[in-house]
């Protein structure tokens, strides 16, 4: 069960599991579209897109938000680096492309 067709079904299932959650999927859909899709985005191509910006305009705790963060971050579709006292965040262009493989293979 773990492999079919060339994927980790697993490891897919995770990244559907975390997209699954719509303030998780509003969260990854902007960090998406903060550069160039399927292309890692730097500290500077972020524009301080970090944790707090984030949530702006998710109305969740900042603990509720953390807690997103993580999921997506376990999920390994997105990764963080700690600028000061502020946390950015970027998509993992790797997982992106093996969801777009994923789904081009269906």
């Amino acid at each position: 069960m773990s492999n079919c067709c060339g994927f980790n079904i697993e490891e897919l299932a995770d990244a559907f599991k975390a997209l699954s959650n719509p303030n998780r999927l509003q969260i990854f859909q902007r960090l998406v579209s903060c550069c160039t899709p399927g292309t890692l985005c730097s500290v500077e191509d972020l524009n301080g897109l970090c944790v707090s910006e984030l949530g702006e305009d998710l109305s969740v705790a900042p603990s509720t938000l953390s807690h997103h963060i993580k999921e997506l971050q376990h999920a390994g579709l997105i990764k963080t680096q700690r600028r000061g006292k502020n946390i950015d965040c970027f998509v993992d262009p790797e997982k992106v492309e093996l969801l777009k493989q994923f789904f081009n293979s269906q």
